[in-house]
């Protein structure tokens, strides 16, 4: 049975992590952001023999699961905080796919960008930073949004090397109170809260950035 004296009692724990779900997405976002400019930049950039690396290192990332990368970097390095490898893992996991999508935005720019700077005697980085960078952007911020999205929803997997994060504490909150009804819905309810008015504004985002 619905108890909502139970769902007032449960509200602060999970709320409690929802502010650790919260911060690892934040810095994992800002991580994977970071990390996929500098692999798609180095991939075109870069000779061969970076080029190649980093497209093994890509596709590994990508094909095997995050809950697994992150119970083997638990494993691997016992020295840190569960939570900073569980914002590295999910940063790493999802830079490979935003490189992807920063490569899309690249390679989008028309050839005409490229021999104009050329013409101008423009440096590389004058090229990237002033030319290519922000028109490509502009064109793959709503897919980047997305991604940040996609974290946030599989932060639960953070549960698995013991980070307190909100789902986490819905279950420990239901087994102490045989409450998992009501800490489970109020966990979802959460998450449907605090993804809903981001995905409103990436879909605005989009269409302002297409005109």
């Amino acid at each position: 049975m619905w108890d909502w004296e139970t769902v007032r009692e449960g509200l602060p724990p999970i709320l409690r992590g929802f502010e650790v779900t919260l911060l690892a997405t934040v810095l994992g976002s800002l991580l994977a952001m970071v990390l996929g400019l500098g692999i798609a930049v180095l991939r075109r950039t870069g000779g061969p023999w970076v080029a190649v690396p980093l497209r093994v290192a890509v596709e590994f990332v990508r094909s095997t699961p995050v809950m697994i990368q992150l119970f083997a970097a638990w494993v691997l390095l016992p020295a840190l905080e569960p939570l900073v490898i569980g914002i590295v893992v999910l940063g790493v996991h999802y830079a490979t796919y935003t490189s992807e999508v920063y490569r899309a935005g690249i390679e989008a720019v028309p050839r005409g960008q490229w021999e104009a700077a050329r013409a101008l005697s423009l440096s590389r980085t004058r090229t990237w930073s002033a030319v290519v960078l922000p028109q490509a952007v502009r064109k793959i911020v709503p897919a980047l949004g997305n991604y940040v999205i996609s974290m946030f929803k599989e932060t639960p997997f953070l549960s698995v090397i013991t980070v307190d994060e909100m789902v986490r504490e819905a279950g420990t909150f239901g087994s102490d109170h045989f409450a998992y009804l009501e800490a489970f819905t109020l966990a979802a309810a959460v998450f449907l809260v605090a993804s809903t008015p981001t995905s409103i504004l990436m879909r605005k985002l989009e269409k302002r950035l297409a005109h």
